[in-house]
């Protein structure tokens, strides 16, 4: 494993130290003209980039490994790079960020403000797709833009440095957190890559080649050990991590002890995303075989995706008890389990944690062989809702999930009841999802009682009828934790990224899709062209053009 040494971070962190004024001042047309480069040298490396990822997670050979490597890496990431060089431009043109939708308030009378879609591009690209970010309660229509983009607006002299603890599981997530704390907090940042996906290393020093070589970045290598010098060394102003709660506290605490008696030893100011069990709320209704079908290979690929390790994957999907078409879907996704090939469990543990799942849960249901580093896919069906059950605290963080069903007396008291059941008995708030059909959303007064689930969901991110990944990779709203969790119980986390443009004192974003989209989503675990639709779908990101959407659209309609 390669490890920068305890002297090489020193020099590293000297010459951050050395750059705080000058990046604190450094002007707008600067800032946008890094931004551009980064996006072109990033645009450059992104065939290697993906070439690696997909050898080192063994899925050279596996349908889509490409296509999800494109997808959730590299056109993620160009996609934040180009909009946030947009943003940049609206800044130095106007003072301040330019939304690309309504600015609305919520039944309660909290701000919303809808951030997708930026353009017209995006309206075709996802026809029918908005997404909103909700503000929280002491935002006001009228001081809104007080609360957008303030560090463009106060003059900065001294900028704080930033340590970033990488992800080791989706490739676009070290790079899009030093977009965030450089572009829109103006921080320097050392970015420590994760042991899991050190790999990516060269490409990320490549694609930040502008920062890196001007000492407003730094990356350095190495496992606990240099993350733990790093995180209490007397340069590092702030700390950011993505990963797990227990390398928060550890981080934070240093032992039970310690977080029992509410005493950190680290005392930096920290943000974080640390995962979830993540629900998906099934709302009953007529549905078409056609519509079992899409669901169901929706539903697998929300789990499926990235093998698994993926801290949105659904992890719990709630159904109504007396749902006659219950069974109906769940058939239907054993279906897509049974076709789906094993995948190399490439992160560290996931083993174990298949294991304690399946010693818990006699009922399990696997499917495909355990061989070597292949685990199979698993459902646990019908886990009792009132049940003290792992499937509800722990995070798999593999290739599995369950399914409950809790009784009620009409979709909308299902409804109500499984938002209580997701924010009370479910560990983590960073993302939920609903399945709602059109037709029962024209039931007398389900509207209202949807739009009531969704603003009582204390979730980062709510997603109705889509993945709510898609909100981590749509880059416009924010990505995050639902905000006011302690330090001592901090389930998934402080603070968001993403968030284009650069709204403070957000609550939640909130996606919206039809019901079943077409062509099928290139993410689809199903889909047969994904690996071509990513790499097209990446130049497209890198640089919009009408030129480039027949051949882009011919290979979605392909899947």
């Amino acid at each position: 494993m390669k490890r920068t040494s305890e002297d090489e971070i020193d020099k590293e962190l000297v010459k951050l130290d050395q750059h705080r004024k000058e990046w604190a001042e450094l002007s707008i047309e600067t800032r946008i003209s890094l931004t551009d480069q980064i996006l072109r040298d990033f645009e450059s490396c992104s065939s290697q980039w993906v070439e690696a990822a997909v050898h080192a997670k063994g899925t050279q050979n596996y349908p889509g490994g490409a296509g999800q490597e494109w997808l959730a890496g590299v056109t993620t990431t160009l996609r934040n790079l180009r909009l946030l060089g947009r943003v940049l431009r609206q800044i130095r043109d106007t003072g301040r960020p330019q939304l690309p939708g309504k600015v609305r308030s919520g039944a309660n009378g909290q701000v919303i403000a809808e951030v997708f879609p930026t353009d017209g591009f995006d309206k075709l690209l996802f026809a029918g797709t908005t997404a909103e970010i909700w503000m929280q309660p002491e935002v006001t229509p009228e001081n809104l833009a007080d609360h957008m983009a303030s560090h463009y607006r106060e003059p900065g002299t001294r900028s704080a440095i930033s340590l970033i603890l990488g992800a080791g599981n989706v490739a676009s997530i070290p790079p899009m957190d030093c977009f965030y704390k450089m572009i829109v907090e103006k921080k320097l940042v050392i970015l420590k890559m994760h042991p899991v996906n050190a790999y990516l290393g060269p490409f990320f020093e490549k694609g930040l080649a502008a920062l890196i070589d001007r000492g407003y970045l730094a990356i350095v290598y190495g496992g606990g050990d240099i993350g733990e010098y790093l995180c209490t060394h007397q340069s590092v102003d702030e700390i950011h991590i993505t990963g797990s709660d227990k390398t928060h506290d550890l981080i934070v605490f240093g032992s039970a002890e310690q977080k029992a008696a509410r005493q950190p030893r680290n005392e930096r100011h920290i943000t974080s995303e640390l995962g979830n069990v993540s629900p998906l709320i099934v709302v009953p209704g007529e549905w078409s075989a056609s519509d079992l079908a899409f669901q169901a290979e929706s539903i697998v690929s929300s789990l499926a995706n990235n093998a698994g390790f993926n801290c949105n994957a659904t992890r719990v999907l709630i159904c109504h008890k007396g749902w006659s078409q219950r069974e109906a879907l769940l058939e239907a996704i054993r279906k897509i389990l049974r076709q789906l090939p094993p995948r190399p469990a490439y992160y560290p543990g996931a083993s174990d944690r298949f294991d304690d799942f399946l010693q818990q849960n006699s009922h399990a249901e696997c499917f495909g062989l355990r061989s070597g580093e292949d685990l199979p896919w698993m459902m646990i069906p019908n886990v009792d809702p009132d049940a003290t059950s792992i499937c509800f605290q722990k995070e798999a963080f593999c290739g599995l999930f369950c399914e409950t069903a809790i009784a009620a007396n009409s979709a909308a008291d299902f409804l109500s009841k499984a938002v209580v059941f997701a924010n009370e008995k479910l560990w983590g708030t960073l993302n939920a999802g609903l399945i709602v059909h059109p037709s029962t959303l024209k039931t007398s007064g389900f509207d209202i009682a949807l739009e009531q689930a969704i603003t009582d969901l204390r979730f980062g991110t709510v997603a109705l009828n889509v993945w709510a990944a898609i909100g981590y990779a749509l880059c416009t709203p924010s990505w995050g934790a639902y905000p006011g969790h302690e330090k001592h119980d901090i389930q998934s986390g402080y603070g968001v990224v993403h968030n284009t443009y650069m709204l403070e004192k957000t609550q939640k974003s909130v996606i919206r899709a039809p019901f079943r989209s077409s062509p099928k989503p290139a993410w689809f675990v199903t889909h047969r062209t994904t690996d071509g639709v990513g790499r097209k779908m990446a130049a497209f990101e890198a640089a919009p053009s009408v030129l480039k959407l027949p051949s882009l659209l011919f290979s979605a309609l392909r899947g």
